[in-house]
């Protein structure tokens, strides 16, 4: 990676499980943030690819975005209002993981926050799902806190999963 990105923290869910992957206190020292993310829950009720929520600053409405995908046969587009389906689950392959990077630019403006979403889930098969999406956080706070949880309340975050928040300085 570039120089200018520093790593602000990482977090790497530990045997058990976590309901979340909670980055707080995030300094306003930068002009960007970057969210680089290997995730899976355990919900095995909602399919291979049941979802994701973010909370922004404790806030997880206000979010709606646009999205295109494609998974190997066909390809669509959308928008939704909240929740976004990245990461794998219970149902996918074992030990598989989705890879997601999440893009957060002037994050400490006092405008509305747009957001970047680059994922891919998949199974090791034959299953895949390649997405980009562009969110908006209708807010004109700084951001200072991301939540990553699994979309399910029941669910939870499994071990190994890990998410490691940069920040990018424009020098």
């Amino acid at each position: 990676m570039a120089t200018t990105y520093e790593a602000i923290a990482t977090v790497t869910v530990g045997s058990g499980g976590a309901s979340s992957i909670d980055f707080t206190s995030i300094p306003s020292t930068y002009t960007d943030l970057c969210l680089l993310v290997s995730i899976r829950d355990n919900n095995t009720a909602g399919g291979n690819f049941q979802g994701s929520a973010m909370e922004i600053n404790s806030d997880s409405a206000n979010q709606p975005d646009i999205y295109i995908y494609g998974d190997g046969s066909s390809a669509g587009s959308g928008t939704n209002t909240g929740q976004w389906s990245w990461m794998n689950t219970g149902s996918s392959t074992a030990l598989v993981f989705s890879s997601v990077q999440l893009y957060f630019p002037n994050y400490t403006s006092s405008n509305y926050k747009s957001i970047s979403i680059d994922g891919v889930t998949e199974q090791n098969g034959t299953s895949a799902i390649a997405s980009l999406k562009a969110k908006i956080w209708q807010n004109t706070a700084a951001i200072t806190s991301i939540s990553i949880k699994s979309y399910s309340g029941s669910s939870v975050i499994v071990q190994y999963s890990t998410a490691t928040l940069y920040g990018i300085k424009n020098s």
